[in-house]
């Protein structure tokens, strides 16, 4: 074993993909779609009146968090041209640091998507049952429609990159509309008298400051999305970087203008109690009570598209791994430009969670769970930038000017920060409860690496 990875040949020549209609690579638009789309999941719809208690300062907390996204959007930008092959943070460690490293990056981040995933599908129910109250009736039909809420998007995957793609643009078209008439509609409605004070706890400003920011901070989670893909996506080390910075400025966008509009439209008093902030806002902004139906509608395309996104990604990363022999051989498996085993699995792994969350006792497994991947989903972040600062400071790959060189160095940093600012603000119990997770993948990998030195190459 080496500490360095060779490229493998989808990042030197393009796969044979124009025999089969069903793949198609993705363009900027949709690899764009697929960052945005992937980062504004349901939690936005909640999101105003989770700050709103701390103030006004929230926002501040908001733009600054905003800054280390975009650097890390940045990294992984620079990293993608450097390595512009399917993997994303799996392919960046394991150039680094080896097969140690990518595999935890790998196996982390897959822990991280399909846990998410089935969390995601859960969190839709809510919103399908203001839509259709029937499926709150009995909890066999909430587990289904979590179930549907998993397998279309997968069959939508199983169909072929082509149709991945087509439903990703509609998905983040239709979510966007009214999310961007409250962020900018909203403003022709913004009265200042709502916005309550700037600090509203009794902390200092730099403690009302971390403890919004500790609520917001896994909001940018999903800007490694085209990275991921990028061996799906057309001219990777040109497209990859953009899609991942324009995605991210595009969610940033929404986010910060929705919230700033949210807190102008509805009063501070009724917002830090209300359960729809968003559909506060619209029947502000209208009248009327119809603006739950609607933001509902926009919950569930949101959160449709997300899943969409999040399931390709669940597959993409094991698949990446199982070619270089670091996950078992059937993720390999790729038709129609889709890693189907890895759908499959994972999928089933999420609905298996997803049943269990309906059926068992309230022992609390599901939520630890889902409290595990606000760590995991930091780890590959973690090797990603530290990838990106050893190649620099060992000026490996390629030669950089001593300005870019400077730039690029300081971006590393400050996204090595971010990411482990999004460690600290997983909380004690996330960090171990995650770290368990995390080394019961050693086992496997000891399995993998062994079956690997054994197998004749």
């Amino acid at each position: 074993m080496t500490s360095t990875a060779a490229l493998p040949a989808e990042a030197t020549a393009p796969p044979e993909r124009g025999r089969d209609p069903h793949a198609r690579r993705f363009g900027l638009p949709i690899a764009t779609c697929l960052v945005m789309g992937n980062i504004i999941g349901g939690g936005i719809f909640l999101l105003p009146a989770s700050v709103a208690p701390f103030g006004t300062i929230s926002l501040l907390a908001f733009a600054v968090l905003t800054l280390g996204a975009i650097a890390l959007a940045l990294v992984f930008g620079r990293l993608a041209h450097r390595h512009p092959q399917t993997g994303g943070p799996y392919v960046y460690a394991r150039a680094a640091f080896g097969d140690f490293a990518g595999f935890l990056a790998a196996w982390s981040y897959w822990i991280t998507s399909w846990v998410s995933n089935a969390a995601l599908a859960v969190a839709s129910v809510g919103y399908l049952c203001v839509l259709f109250p029937a499926i709150g009736a009995h909890k066999w039909s909430m587990c289904l429609a979590a179930l549907a809420m998993q397998w279309l998007p997968a069959l939508a995957n199983l169909a072929g990159t082509r149709y991945v793609g087509a439903v990703q643009l509609i998905a983040t078209v239709l979510k966007f509309a009214p999310l961007m008439l409250v962020a900018v509609g909203g403003l022709f409605f913004f009265d200042p008298a709502n916005l309550g004070p700037f600090q509203a706890t009794g902390q200092s400003p730099a403690g009302a400051l971390s403890a919004s920011a500790a609520i917001l901070l896994f909001s940018y989670l999903g800007v490694e999305s085209a990275a991921v893909s990028a061996g799906e996506v057309r001219d990777p080390a040109r497209n990859v970087g953009r899609a991942t910075i324009l995605g991210t400025a595009g969610a940033a966008v929404v986010y910060l203008l929705g919230t700033l509009s949210v807190f102008g439209l509805v009063a501070h008093e009724k917002l830090v109690t209300s359960e729809a902030p968003f559909t506060d806002a619209v029947n502000a902004m209208f009248g009327g009570t119809w603006g739950g139906t609607l933001v509902a509608c926009a919950a569930v395309i949101s959160m449709a598209g997300a899943l969409n996104g999040w399931t390709l990604l669940s597959a993409q990363t094991p698949y990446a791994a199982a070619k270089d022999g670091l996950f078992p051989r059937a993720f390999e498996t790729k038709r129609r430009g889709v890693p189907v085993v890895g759908v499959v699995v994972t999928t089933s792994l999420a609905s298996a969670l997803t049943v269990y969350n309906y059926t068992a006792g309230s022992d609390g497994v599901f939520e630890i769970l889902v409290l595990v991947t606000t760590f995991t989903a930091t780890v590959p972040y973690l090797l990603s930038t530290a990838a990106q600062l050893y190649f620099l400071l060992s000026g490996r790959g390629e030669r950089v000017h001593r300005g870019r060189l400077a730039r690029d160095g300081a971006l590393a940093a400050l996204a090595f920060g971010f990411s482990m600012w999004l460690v600290a603000g997983s909380g004690y119990a996330a960090v171990y409860q995650g770290v368990l997770f995390l080394f019961g993948g050693v086992a496997v990998y000891a399995v993998m690496a062994a079956r690997r030195q054994r197998t004749p190459a």
